[in-house]
């Protein structure tokens, strides 16, 4: 994991510091610095912690607030008239979409889960060698 969290914090660093006036005060904001040594690793680990929960909260946000009032409607015709309320019906349908999304990727991970592997990649164990 060590060497897979370096070439992450290395890729990053290359991305964010290709960016033409930003790139440079993004990297040193991110990291502290070029270099890519333990306190980078932690920073890593750290975004690496925060951001599913970031993810999550925004997307309550969103669920929240974008889909109580829905989007800007900048000409002010009346949209109303062909809208589907998104509780319940698109929560409903969000929800057993995601549930069976997850069955099938229990399913696949419980019973075949060889089937999106490399073949090459896999080499049985050989006591004799």
């Amino acid at each position: 994991w060590g060497q897979m969290s370096f070439w992450g914090a290395t890729v990053i660093t290359n991305l964010l510091s290709a960016l033409p006036y930003i790139g440079n005060t993004l990297v040193q904001w991110l990291w502290g610095g070029f270099s890519i040594d333990n306190a980078t690793l932690t920073r890593f680990f750290t975004f690496h912690f925060l951001l599913p929960f970031l993810i999550t909260g925004l997307t309550l946000i969103h669920l929240l607030f974008l889909h109580e009032t829905g989007s800007s409607n900048p000409v002010g015709l009346n949209s109303d008239m062909d809208k589907i309320p998104f509780h319940p019906y698109f929560t409903y349908k969000d929800a057993f979409g995601f549930s069976v999304l997850i069955t099938l990727l229990t399913l696949l991970a419980l019973f075949l889960p060889n089937l999106l592997g490399d073949a090459e990649n896999f080499i049985p164990a050989n006591p004799l060698v």
